[in-house]
């Protein structure tokens, strides 16, 4: 038998070589020479275990406890957790601590799949908030504070979970959202993954640390200088006990925490509170004359507040630029198909419609003309074939989806208004539906039956089914819609051979 070659180290080196800017996470963006975030060590010369007066972050009572304890008088909580597996064990820990086995968990349809799973792992019910649809971009709104009233008013759950901002940047108004549970007696945890940065800039929207919520989640490395992996939980009032937050992190989290993580972490708050403060209010600068220029296009769309508002949305995340390319010939796909092979720009995600660039404070004014310039490009191009005047009457990219496809027109989504807003049945318990036999059989034929996997496309992992959920004809279209896209979708039993699991 041949042997294999190590292939992943390889890769990234000549990835770096390329050039390729990256609109997407993390939020070093891999500039070093910008500080990143300033005068860190050679990782390898860190790297050690819980020795001697090194601490030990799953019983801290020394330095790790100290720096924790630094980072909450930093962000102003009651206690604020490091966390070195993500977002993922953080919100795992927060909903095992909030709610009781068995209980009842509300939670936004549109959350991770991380809040899927912790409700699974606890043996909760789940009910359901939804969000509103963007009419001309296609994207989730916010979670209206009307609606959690309406859920809790009938009784019987043990906590609600938002996420704010969501992957696109939509803000839920978590200060209304927060004195609705806490009227209930219910801790709100909101997953901010996305949103570190909220803290340390005027320009941005507020935290959801500083509006009442009880438990909050940051990824630090989505939009921070910061590496993979190193996120935060904190923790605000006495709706949620610390001790079982930390009884749970010992759980969900390694037992081998990385010290580099850690110190990365630290870091990251340091330069944030000190120099990050002025580079956020310089990037707040950029961001707005940035999206005030990217207005004037007129084939591709930049969502703005007011469109987000009408949509149950709160407020709007300036460093998420959302570009939509509905009503044009391109899908969101082959959108970033564009960007990446003619300009050398990675976005961070595409959907059906749109795309989603994630820029940071390590963005420079060249870097985001690149994306503007490129953009203003393809706008063109699209306004004037559309008006009959550019080269063709259809772009390169149309003609291969239809050729791909099989279909006569541009493919699109099927009744886009509604699909982002599938409903499904729930015919069993997340953790009753995971423990159940389950089947293959063709998408085509799953129609009426109860899933048996998570269903979504990844970035950014919001199930269309959960299992235990029934599979309804607009989900199949959904879900055949989305492969003939080429977008990534994660749950199928097989790509290939287009089939789904089923519960029998």
């Amino acid at each position: 038998m041949k042997k294999k070659e190590p292939v992943l180290y390889r890769k990234l080196t000549e990835y770096s070589r390329e050039g390729a800017y990256p609109f997407h996470m993390p939020g070093h963006k891999r500039r070093t020479e910008r500080e990143f975030p300033g005068d860190f060590p050679n990782p390898f010369a860190i790297d050690i275990t819980e020795i001697e007066g090194f601490d030990d972050l799953h019983h801290a009572e020394g330095i790790l406890k100290a720096s924790m304890e630094w980072a909450a008088s930093v962000y102003g909580t009651d206690r604020t957790f490091y966390l070195v597996n993500g977002s993922t064990c953080g919100v795992l820990a927060a909903v095992s601590a909030a709610a009781r086995r068995g209980g009842t968990l509300l939670m936004a349809r549109n959350s991770h799949r991380s809040a899927y799973n912790a409700a699974a792992l606890r043996e909760l019910s789940v009910r359901y908030v939804y969000p509103g649809l963007t009419g001309r971009t296609g994207i989730q709104g916010g979670i209206d504070a009307a609606a959690i009233e309406a859920e809790l008013e009938q009784g019987g759950i043990d906590a609600v979970l938002l996420t704010s901002p969501t992957y696109e940047g939509v803000v839920t108004d978590i200060r209304a959202s927060a004195e609705v549970c806490h009227r209930f007696g219910t801790p709100l945890i909101v997953d901010e993954a996305h949103g570190a940065h909220f803290p340390f800039g005027a320009g941005f929207p507020e935290s959801a640390v500083s509006c009442g919520a009880d438990a909050v989640i940051q990824s630090l490395h989505k939009t921070l200088p910061s590496l993979t992996q190193t996120a935060l939980l904190h923790l605000t009032g006495p709706r949620i006990d610390a001790d079982r937050i930390a009884q749970w992190l010992r759980v969900f989290e390694t037992s081998s925490p990385s010290y580099v993580f850690m110190a990365g972490i630290e870091r990251c708050i340091e330069y944030m509170d000190g120099q990050g403060r002025g580079e956020m209010d310089a990037f707040a600068g950029r961001l707005e004359r940035l999206r005030g220029r990217l207005k004037d296009m007129r084939a591709l769309h930049l969502p703005d507040l007011e469109e987000i508002r009408a949509a149950g949305g709160y407020d709007l995340d300036p460093a998420r630029i959302v570009v939509s390319a509905r009503g044009t010939e391109l899908t969101g796909i082959r959108l970033a198909e564009r960007l990446r092979r003619g300009y050398g720009l990675e976005t961070e995600m595409s959907g059906p419609d749109y795309i989603v660039a994630i820029t940071s404070l390590m963005d420079s004014e060249e870097v985001l003309g690149r994306l503007e310039d490129a953009l203003f490009r393809i706008d063109r191009e699209l306004a004037e074939a559309k008006e009959g005047r550019g080269s063709a009457a259809h772009p390169p990219e149309a003609e291969e989806e239809r050729r791909l496809s099989g279909a006569k027109e541009p493919l699109r989504l099927p009744d886009a208004e509604t699909a982002l807003q599938i409903r499904p049945q729930v015919r069993l318990p997340l953790f009753r539906a995971l423990e159940c036999e389950r089947r293959c059989v063709p998408l085509g034929e799953s129609e009426g039956k109860t899933s048996g996997a998570y269903v979504y496309v990844y970035p950014p992992g919001i199930p269309v089914l959960a299992p235990g959920e029934a599979i309804g004809r607009r989900t199949v279209e959904l879900i055949r819609t989305w492969r003939r896209l080429g977008m990534p979708v994660q749950g199928m039993a097989s790509r290939e051979n287009e089939t789904v699991y089923i519960i029998e």
